[in-house]
């Protein structure tokens, strides 16, 4: 056999190790699984995985208008209901980050997909506004989960040649979640279907919506069985012996050859290992969440994790990871679920008023009756006009460009390069720099057609923003307080998706223009910040 690396071209001397039972460190043992039908299933789970997230972080966008009658809501009812699952994403982040780190990387997306599909079906039945707030904040608990775990998941199982080019292609889901959500609600909610019971249940074309919308995520969970823990988790728990097994039929399902014709039959052990299980002598993962004694254990070790985050060595790191989390989230996930409700607006007040300009702030306070609290019965319903569909599809469509960018940028350019002083900070900085600017543009277009374009290229160059700082990130942190590091930033990311999204629905019927310009000082703080990012890229494949 050719035991040869796919990133040098180079054979792979094992004979050397023949004393130690063919020993090898993790990424040539790796390399000679082969790249092939594995990858490729593992690549379409993780991305339907993250495009599902998709779908269930802007889902709410097309429930805002349609449940406006049933729940009676207000603008500011509509705020709070968008905050709700930027609440739980804000919990959850940390906690999915610690379990996965203690209990792995597998076990943790079931449970969260599990979970986000059976609360999400559940939510379909709720009569009570409060109850269905309840339920899109344990979905946003669980979806952050996912979210935050199939990155890590999925590259921890690429030989180090293909890791980066393979996780760049993730950002395509998520394009491919934005545009798939338009349509299902596009197909959905005009339906005819209303039920009420004699009792006062109701169901109507938005909740069957929900319904389905749902289900990926149990479908995703229950093919997710079917995939094994990741081999350099098992190693990083002292488990060696199952993360060859695995190892072994990656091996078996990439060249269609026999297990026993994989040549490792040992792999090398890093020096130092979880300080967990040095100290107890056992796999971090036999710890039972459900013990006190246990649970004493991991939160001690999630303290010192934390502790040396925001420690000497990394604090800069970690602030900047957090306050460009924060600048870029607040704005992104703020506007994207708000805009088919202001996409909605454009078309009322266009069907009144044909013929007029009026800015997108203004479009509100003529449309709605804000001076009482209460909507408008005119505006009250679930029919949402046939234009909002299709101008949310285009925002997902314009995302495609961007989407096909930065993977192209690393396939011919290479990981190293990508991960320069030039990706670090001229692209997130051109893109965060421009959405500012367009941001600040959406308080002052004059009709429905100027409010598409900029809201495209707001979704575009953010989006794209995002995608870049989320593979620099990557290159912050050595590889044993990574998935932490993102869980920090990603709550300070959903921090500022909560306070945004409750800020805006109080704001947007008074005076939106305050808003507006808030979240483009903050994608602009985030561009500054982006030209403090460190240098170097020495830790990027780790």
């Amino acid at each position: 056999m050719d035991n040869r690396n796919p990133e040098t071209g180079k054979a792979i001397n094992l004979a050397d190790d023949e004393g130690t039972g063919n020993s090898v460190d993790y990424e040539q043992a790796l390399s000679l699984t082969g790249f092939g039908w594995f990858h490729y299933r593992l690549l379409a789970l993780c991305g339907l995985i993250y495009a599902n997230t998709a779908i269930g972080v802007t889902i709410l966008s097309f429930v805002l208008p349609s449940a406006t009658c049933d729940f009676r809501m207000t603008s500011e009812d509509k705020g709070w209901l968008t905050a709700a699952p930027m609440l739980g994403m804000v919990i959850g982040s940390y906690f999915w980050g610690c379990l996965a780190d203690t209990k792995g990387r597998r076990v943790v997306l079931i449970a969260a997909l599990l979970l986000d599909g059976a609360i999400g079906i559940l939510s379909t039945a709720s009569q009570i506004f409060s109850l269905f707030m309840f339920f899109r904040f344990i979905n946003g608990f669980a979806i952050t989960g996912a979210m935050g775990i199939c990155f890590p998941y999925l590259g921890e199982f690429q030989p180090t040649v293909y890791r980066e080019k393979i996780l760049c292609w993730m950002e395509l889901f998520w394009t491919l979640g934005i545009i798939v959500l338009p349509c299902i609600a596009w197909l959905v909610i005009p339906l005819d279907l209303r039920y009420v019971s004699d009792h006062g249940f109701r169901l109507a074309s938005w909740n069957l919506f929900v319904a389905l919308s749902a289900i990926p995520s149990l479908l995703l969970g229950v093919w997710l069985f079917s995939f094994p823990e990741s081999p350099k988790f098992l190693i990083e728990c002292g488990e060696e012996e199952l993360a060859i097994e695995v190892l072994k039929d990656i091996f078996r399902a990439n060249t269609g050859r026999e297990r026993d014709e994989y040549p490792i039959t040992g792999l090398k052990v890093r020096e130092k290992g979880n300080a967990i299980m040095e100290a107890h002598q056992r796999s971090i993962r036999s710890f039972c969440i459900h013990k006190p004694k246990h649970i004493r254990i991991l939160l001690g070790e999630i303290w010192e994790q934390t502790k040396t985050l925001c420690g000497p060595t990394f604090r800069r790191n970690t602030l900047l990871a957090c306050l460009i989390q924060f600048g870029i989230t607040s704005s992104y996930y703020t506007l994207m679920i708000w805009f088919p409700e202001l996409f909605g607006r454009f078309e009322e007040y266009e069907k009144r008023y044909p013929n007029s300009s009026v800015s997108v702030c203004d479009v509100s306070s003529i449309v709605l009756d804000t001076g009482n609290g209460t909507v408008v019965e005119e505006f009250c319903g679930t029919e949402i006009d046939t234009n909002v569909y299709w101008h949310t599809l285009l925002l997902g469509f314009a995302c495609i460009p961007t989407s096909f960018w930065l993977p192209l940028c690393v396939h011919r350019l290479g990981a190293k390069f990508f991960l320069s002083t030039y990706a670090r900070r001229i692209a997130p900085v051109f893109s965060l720099l421009v959405a500012a600017g367009v941001t600040v543009g959406l308080s002052y277009v004059s009709n429905s057609t100027q409010n598409l374009v900029l809201s495209c290229i707001f979704e575009a160059l953010t989006s794209m923003g995002i995608s870049t700082v989320y593979c620099v990130m990557v290159d912050l942190f050595p590889t044993n307080l990574r998935v932490m590091a993102a869980a920090l930033s990603l709550t300070c990311g959903r921090g500022g998706a909560l306070i945004g999204n409750i800020l805006f629905g109080f704001l947007v019927d008074l005076n939106c223009f305050i808003p507006v310009v808030l979240f483009a000082a903050l994608l602009l703080g985030s561009a500054i910040l982006c030209f403090f990012l460190p240098n170097t890229g020495t830790m990027a494949l780790e």
